[in-house]
């Protein structure tokens, strides 16, 4: 039900429209649910439907999204490309930011650091989480950034690439009050 959905959120911030979308998803039945969740996703985000990206737990703490090694994100060598490793973690630490983010704010990625540490075994999957310190950071401040941490795995269980996400918010409205150095003199 869309109430477990809501008591996932801070008990002082309502949830956000994207969390709001998501809690919808409860109406479907059950065996539908991540085939209507990963069409309305890949549709909000078209790139990560061209990679095929399976949202598979997505809660305000924690969102784990998996690629399959196919050829339209593979590499030379049969692996799962460079470019859609870090897809896929920038999609699941901008979806565990985007559902705490507030509704006048925008979300924004700022840093990213990448470590390619071996060659990639089979399909992946990527896990994003936020503290409770961060996310009421994110459902109180205007505007800040936090380090969202990120585990990235193969088929084998190991860590291929270490990642490290800094995401930023704004108010998504730019303030309409002149600047001091643009008001009339």
């Amino acid at each position: 039900p869309a109430s477990r959905f809501a008591t996932d959120m801070s008990t002082t911030a309502r949830p956000n429209r994207l969390a709001r979308t998501l809690a919808r998803l409860n109406a479907v039945p059950a065996p539908l649910r991540p085939l209507v969740r990963n069409w309305v996703l890949r549709r909000a985000v078209p790139f990560t439907g061209t990679a095929r990206l399976d949202f598979a737990v997505m809660t305000p703490e924690k969102v784990e999204i998996a690629i399959a090694n196919q050829r339209r994100v593979q590499n030379h060598i049969q692996g799962v490309h460079a470019a859609a490793m870090t897809l896929l973690a920038e999609t699941a630490t901008g979806m565990v930011v985007g559902m705490n983010v507030r509704d006048d704010c925008l979300p924004l990625a700022k840093e990213l650091k990448v470590q390619f540490k071996r060659r990639t075994q089979g399909d992946m999957r990527a896990v994003a989480q936020l503290t409770p310190q961060q996310r009421q950071l994110m459902q109180t401040q205007d505007k800040g950034e936090v380090v969202v941490p990120v585990t990235v795995t193969d088929a084998s269980g190991e860590q291929p690439i270490v990642c490290e996400f800094i995401w930023a918010w704004v108010p998504a409205k730019k303030s309409t009050q002149p600047t001091p150095a643009s008001a009339p003199a």
